[in-house]
């Protein structure tokens, strides 16, 4: 069963209450412990919660081999909100994790950043595209998924293909929804065209009315949106009650399973850019591996933001699987990781070096139905 937030909660209080049992086993058995600062409350909850749900299953299904050492994730909520992520980050570091793996966001992540690269703590798998955690190079830094540019060039692309050139963009106020703009820019730019209108919205917020009024006026062929699931739902509810009937797209962050939650019947034809394989696709060996763990596990935990938090978890016991050695470092994680050259995961390429720490480009569309479902 997916949990909700408050299953969320109970189940992190009762193994916090049970850690005592565990501390004298964790000890003698030295487990690798990850850091993860995410959304587990608030408006960006889904996005945590499934990302944990399938890193922890592939951490589960790695545990469960003779021999393996122990891998755990050691995460704190910081509610999607900077602040909190640094505080927990610096609180992470001084419990000395082994890396840093699976935040959740971008102005989070941004956050984290300097603090990962001064501890020289390895970042892995942040659930962002954004360029300004990919540019500069950073040694201790690791991206499974493509960037937003990737993400908003297709977009941008087939928009345009289909003849729909006056695009308009809603994007949360803060460096996700800017970095996710500055794609869109960059892909219309380049075929001498430009967003025709632009509006806001506060991060962890649905005050949208002001930006539906905007954009409504416009009259834009679509509107692309880079904010979270929340807030993108309910600018799209309210677009659709002003009587715009144009096409909305939104990049991977989105969540999109959570979007479709919270949309019902109205996300029918709503476009969203994803960066894994689809995990309802059962001609992906990757899929029918992650359908079969779920399965096993009873976790009843199947969408985008799981499938991606089971593939980072994947890639980074394959790093450890790799580290020289016999005694696994930080160092060698790094060098475990960058070993992994043009290999697939179940027909997910991955490919690092000690140049290029961006696994993937892959990027493809997928659309919400009616009934909630999404199609490839």
């Amino acid at each position: 069963m997916t949990l909700n937030r408050r299953q969320f909660s109970i189940a992190a209080g009762a193994a916090a209450l049970a850690g005592f049992q565990g501390v004298a086993r964790a000890q003698s058995e030295a487990p690798i412990v990850l850091g993860q600062s995410a959304a587990f409350s608030g408006p960006a909850a889904q996005l945590g919660i499934q990302f944990y749900q399938g890193a922890k299953l592939l951490f589960d299904q790695h545990n469960a081999q003779a021999g393996a050492r122990r891998v755990e994730i050691k995460f704190l909520d910081d509610g999607y909100e900077p602040d909190r992520c640094a505080a927990n980050t610096k609180k992470l570091i001084e419990d000395d994790v082994f890396a840093l793996f699976g935040y959740i966001g971008t102005p989070t992540s941004l956050a984290a950043l300097p603090l990962a690269v001064s501890a020289k703590v390895p970042f892995i798998a942040p659930f962002t595209g954004a360029m300004g955690l990919r540019e500069p190079f950073q040694r201790n830094v690791f991206h499974l998924r493509a960037s937003y540019n990737d993400e908003t060039g297709l977009i941008v692309k087939q928009l345009t293909h289909l003849g729909l050139k006056k695009i308009a963009v809603f994007y949360q106020n803060d460096a996700y929804g800017k970095a996710g703009l500055d794609g869109v820019t960059l892909a219309l730019s380049q075929q001498n065209l430009k967003p025709v209108a632009q509006a806001t919205v506060e991060r962890n917020t649905v005050d949208v009315a002001a930006a539906v009024k905007t954009l409504v006026a416009a009259r834009p062929d679509a509107v692309v949106q880079i904010s979270a699931y929340k807030s993108c739902a309910a600018f799209i509810r309210e677009a659709r009650k002003a009587g715009y009937g144009g096409t909305f797209y939104n990049v991977s962050f989105v969540g999109t399973q959570a979007l479709a939650d919270e949309l019902g019947k109205d996300g029918a034809g709503v476009v969203v850019s994803q960066v894994v394989p689809s995990p309802y696709n059962s001609a992906n060996a990757i899929t029918r591996e992650f359908a079969e763990a779920v399965r096993k596990a009873g976790a009843g935990n199947i969408n985008y933001s799981s499938m991606e938090g089971y593939l980072a978890a994947k890639v980074l016991a394959e790093g450890l699987r790799r580290a020289p050695g016999r005694g696994v470092n930080r160092d060698g994680l790094i060098a475990g990781l960058e070993s992994i050259e043009r290999q697939q995961f179940g027909g997910f390429d991955v490919s690092f070096s000690p140049r290029n720490h961006v696994a993937s480009k892959f990027v493809e569309l997928s659309m919400i139905t009616g009934d909630g479902r999404i199609r490839v």
